[in-house]
């Protein structure tokens, strides 16, 4: 038997689906010991270090304000660091370094679910607490967590205690299976409710992150839901086609034949979006629209938005008309 103890606030368990993980366990060594803590440290990381998905590990030293000596592994998925918690290897080093150690270890999993579809938006949050606020906060972050459960799409939530030298804030993640559904909790009575419950806790920082398409949405505001699976592909449309036309234009004076032409200009096109026509036009024409402020009055910034995507288009192909047709043909 060992001497460690879940931490208390990791509600994902360390088994499940494949996905990357950060391992951090927090031991205080008795008085005394810290050399020969650190030659055990360096026995059982080289046994780490042979079990396969193994990335690497850290160990940190206590400071004025943390006691605890913290290690930190990385591996690439939860079932090979489930593989190395569980071995025979392990449990020996653990049961021969026993007598360094004073009391408990903690251990955090921080992982990524893999089996997730891309679709999932993820919100993190971070929060500032004083040590006089934490049961307080607790308490308020179980009613919130109690009313995201009752909305539709959502897909789990996670909570991380601040841990010296690694995150100094507390972290709070949750999914939801779209943006719409996203939206429907951020915008709820429920939710505005609970927030002016938590005025004592301070200010907090929240992100969404979209993974429709990459990261050519990540350039809104932070507090801002993210865009709608029909929003992003409007506005990967209102992108497209000005960059495939123009770079239509720019290549077809080499003259290239259809399946040439087409492998060539996707790649350039597929830059192009990317670097240059999603950061740069796309978010910043559209982006009170794709990122609408919670207080702005719907349905009125949606058909306003609509309005304006079919005028700009309208310019577009008045311009490339007036091009293609009036002034030059393509070859």
């Amino acid at each position: 038997m060992t001497n460690e103890t879940s931490h208390p606030d990791t509600s994902r368990p360390i088994g499940g689906p494949d996905g990357a993980a950060t391992l951090i366990f927090g031991q205080r060594v008795r008085a005394g010991a810290d050399e020969s803590f650190r030659t055990w440290h360096t026995a059982i990381s080289a046994a780490a270090a042979s079990f396969p998905g193994f990335l690497g590990v850290e160990l940190r030293p206590p400071t004025d304000t943390h006691a605890e000596w913290l290690t930190i592994y990385g591996v690439d998925s939860v079932s090979h660091l489930q593989d190395w918690l569980n071995s025979s290897v392990r449990l020996e080093h653990v049961r021969a370094g026993a007598d360094l150690m004073d009391g408990p270890a903690t251990a955090q999993v921080l992982a990524h679910d893999a089996k997730e579809p891309d679709t999932l938006v993820t919100v993190v949050i971070t929060h500032h607490v004083a040590d006089a606020k934490v049961d307080d906060f607790l308490a308020w972050q179980k009613r919130v967590d109690d009313a995201e459960h009752r909305f539709a799409g959502f897909r789990g939530s996670e909570l991380f205690r601040p841990i010296e030298g690694v995150q100094d804030e507390w972290m709070v993640s949750y999914r939801f299976d779209t943006a719409e559904h996203l939206e429907a909790w951020l915008t709820s009575s429920e939710r505005r409710a609970l927030l002016a419950e938590a005025a004592e806790f301070g200010e907090f920082t929240l992100q969404t992150i979209d993974h429709s398409f990459g990261n050519w949405f990540s350039h809104g505001a932070p507090d801002a839901p993210p865009p709608s699976n029909f929003k992003t592909s409007v506005a990967v449309w209102v992108g497209l086609y000005p960059t495939v036309v123009f770079l239509t234009l720019v290549t077809a004076p080499l003259g290239m034949p259809l399946w040439l032409g087409m492998l060539i200009g996707n790649l350039l096109s597929s830059f192009a979006m990317s670097y240059l026509t999603m950061p740069y036009y796309v978010n910043r024409v559209l982006g009170w629209w794709l990122r609408p402020k919670t207080k702005a009055p719907q349905p009125h910034t949606d058909v306003k938005g609509g309005l304006f995507i079919v005028a700009l288009n309208a310019a577009w192909v008045a311009v490339f008309y007036l091009v293609t047709v009036e002034f030059w043909s393509l070859p």
